[in-house]
């Protein structure tokens, strides 16, 4: 996992790495589906690793859900 860490990483090839978990036949349909690109923004942007950003999404989605 080390290999894609933001010092390890270009920025170009975190965009690629997002862009190979989001299935190719999938339809954004406007449903509830988790939108990739927003939840690891940060990652993209080399603001935060994408342990944090799962952590964050974690977190928001327990309250969700909770609530």
């Amino acid at each position: 996992m080390d290999k894609y860490l933001i010092k390890n990483t270009t920025k170009q090839e975190r965009i690629e790495l997002i862009r190979s978990w989001i299935p190719e036949d999938e339809v954004m349909d406007g449903s509830d589906d988790v939108d990739l690109w927003e939840l690891y923004r940060d990652y993209i942007d080399g603001k935060k690793e994408i342990a944090e950003c799962n952590a964050a999404f974690s977190c928001d989605y327990l309250t969700e859900e909770e609530e």
